[in-house]
């Protein structure tokens, strides 16, 4: 064999190198992961992951069985200014071992997905002269992406009119990725009510405000907790771990309301709803579309440029979901989801609308776009 087809044969066969980065929240990590385990069984990818010290990645990733490499980064306090001082330190800091990990790794596509780390990282790709595709989870895009997406090979996003934001030839709509889990459930309506101990003729609120809770929507709960009972209505409500016994104490003597931390089961929780209460991060919206549940969103107060505000404004424009701000929760809530919940004809027109905005292979969509970047280079 000549040495010129000993080299083309090593290259046909070699696996592509992928670097990933971000997280910081499951509405990052879990696109992450899907997107990994498509190129791994797509291509026989080797992949690297780098996320935040200290965020929940660092044992998510490796518990999916990938490697990751913590960075120090840390987010900007918009609060209190003087804390800022060391947040610039581990920032700096953040761009030296990211300059190293591609320098080592030598990745042939960088792939971010928002979250800290992703900013030093896919910076260092860059410049680097390594492809980089950005998965841009919002209908807001945020500053870091923004300047990333000058230089990016690829935009993959889950909105219309991201041109605000990034240049138009690069913009691909793939969606956001969500668990495989929560479209593989083969559980009817009513074993997904009876697996939660619930009657499966009666409506029922599934509610929920992510791993660590929502603070303003547990409290409008336990406030009104046994309104939505007396009216009839069912619950299952995951409080998060900041909320402690709270829930169990306010459910008290009320009978068909389910409180938990954790639900483990979440394509059954789901599948049980008939309508959903949440925060409006990308990845609880993706998941609402792909699974075609009406929802009403409580937009988080705490999030950079708003972006939960927006991304759920695009549902709502859409007629496919209601909004109710987090400063009104307490006094509204309740009464939205009584009204909401009861108005047979406009559940199911929000259950068409939400269904009509859903992508089910965001993964495979977003590998196509790795795919033609890799046979490009």
């Amino acid at each position: 064999m000549t040495e010129n087809k000993r080299i083309a044969r090593e290259g046909e066969t070699r696996r592509p190198k992928v670097l990933i980065s971000g997280g910081g929240t499951g509405g990052h990590i879990f696109p992450a992961l899907s997107i990994a385990d498509e190129l791994k069984a797509r291509m026989g990818a080797e992949i690297l992951f780098v996320g935040a010290e200290n965020r929940m990645e660092m044992t998510r990733v490796p518990a999916a069985g990938y490697e990751i490499i913590g960075l120090p980064v840390a987010g900007f306090d918009r609060k209190r200014i003087w804390k800022n001082i060391s947040v610039l330190f581990k920032l700096f800091k953040s761009m030296r071992m990211a300059k190293n990990i591609v320098r080592k790794f030598s990745p042939d596509i960088a792939i971010g997905v928002g979250g800290y780390a992703s900013g030093p990282t896919l910076k260092a790709a860059q410049k680097a002269g390594v492809p980089t595709l950005l998965q841009e989870q919002n209908s807001y895009a945020g500053v870091t992406n923004k300047l990333l997406g000058k230089k990016a090979a690829a935009i993959c996003v889950a909105y219309d009119g991201m041109e605000r934001f990034f240049p138009g030839e690069k913009i691909i709509k793939t969606g956001n990725p969500i668990r495989k889990s929560l479209l593989s459930s083969k559980k009817t309506v009513k074993e997904a009510r009876e697996s939660f101990g619930l009657d499966p003729r009666r409506l029922t609120l599934l509610v929920v405000g992510g791993s660590l809770g929502a603070r303003t929507i547990n409290e409008s709960l336990e406030a009104g907790i046994k309104e939505l009972a007396d009216n009839g209505i069912q619950v299952i409500w995951q409080t998060g771990k900041n909320f402690g016994d709270r829930g169990i104490a306010a459910v008290k003597n009320i009978k068909g309301v389910v409180v938990t931390q954790f639900i483990t089961d979440m394509a059954a929780a789901y599948k049980a709803a008939d309508l959903v209460i949440a925060r409006a991060g990308a990845g609880t919206i993706s998941e609402l579309e792909a699974l075609g549940k009406p929802a009403i969103l409580v937009p988080s107060p705490n999030v950079a440029e708003d972006h939960q505000t927006h991304n759920a404004m695009a549902l709502v424009g859409r007629g496919a979901a209601c909004l109710v701000k987090d400063s009104d929760a307490r006094q509204n809530l309740i009464a939205t989801a009584l009204r909401t919940i009861n108005d047979q004809e406009s559940l199911a027109q929000m259950t068409k609308n939400i269904s009509e905005m859903g992508v089910q292979d965001s993964d495979a969509l977003i590998a196509d776009e790795v795919a033609k970047i890799l046979k490009e280079r």
